[in-house]
């Protein structure tokens, strides 16, 4: 079951959520060709730490194969999880910057967010590709309310990307966020009746579809980590964390 946040809490994770969603614009101010997302990692870092908060990802999933970076630099037919490294990245290519930031450092709650942004121009396909992603994310966004099923705005995702000819992940979903970096309830793109719920005034939830060109299947890369197409094709992604009030949806991560 998904945890209810108290207002105060919620009030807590606004303030963590600006303050992500500055340090992630700066970032994506910084993606152009010839810049490597080792760069890109270490900026959001700093940025993080300058701000008094705590990278999320860093060290997660334990001692075997921690996540060893604050950023997930996912570039072209990688969907989520990327590892930064020495890749320059190159006219045309489009990357998705995913960070999570636990704010204060002390005793703080936990906020997520991603972009996909493109790397110099990108063609008019790919283009459309970061719209529709982005739609579908706002889709999700203006139905959220107390009351509401979650798998009644699944479908309405889902039905918004095929429509346009694009894919909709099934192996990777949204999740429930605040104490932790990943809580229940697990959020599909897509129709699911077994993963359905009525949203509850509290709760708070990381929304990101993850919409692919061509087929929805995935691969796990060698890393343990990186998810990418399993024909190659370009995947973009984009995630709000976001609160269920008794106004509706507050974005947080704005």
């Amino acid at each position: 079951m998904a945890l209810i946040k108290s207002s105060s809490e919620i009030k807590q994770l606004r303030v963590g959520g600006k303050i992500l969603s500055k340090i992630l614009r700066k970032v994506a101010q910084k993606v152009k060709p010839g810049v490597t997302t080792n760069e890109l990692n270490d900026l959001a870092e700093e940025l993080i730490l300058t701000a008094g908060g705590e990278p999320s990802f860093k060290g997660y999933g334990g001692p075997n194969n921690p996540y060893p970076a604050t950023l997930c630099t996912s570039v072209n037919d990688e969907i989520v999880h990327g590892i930064p490294s020495d890749y320059i990245l190159s006219k045309g290519d489009i990357v998705s910057l995913d960070v999570g930031m636990r704010y204060p450092r002390v005793s703080g709650l936990y906020t997520d967010m991603s972009i996909t942004v493109p790397v110099g121009r990108i063609d008019n396909e790919t283009k459309d590709l970061l719209k529709v992603t982005k739609e579908s994310l706002d889709i999700w966004i203006k139905n959220i309310k107390p009351g509401r099923s979650l798998n009644d705005i699944a479908k309405l995702v889902q039905n918004y990307i095929e429509k346009n000819n694009y894919s909709i992940v099934r192996d990777l979903v949204g999740h429930g966020v605040g104490h932790d970096v990943h809580e229940e309830p697990q959020i599909p793109n897509y129709n699911s009746p077994n993963f359905d719920m009525e949203l509850k005034e509290g709760m708070v939830i990381a929304l990101e579809p993850m919409v692919c060109v061509g087929d929805y299947r995935i691969r796990e890369k060698k890393d343990g980590w990186t998810y990418a197409t399993l024909d190659g094709s370009l995947s973009a992604h984009f995630e709000h964390t976001v609160a269920v009030t008794n106004r509706g949806c507050i974005v947080i991560t704005k």
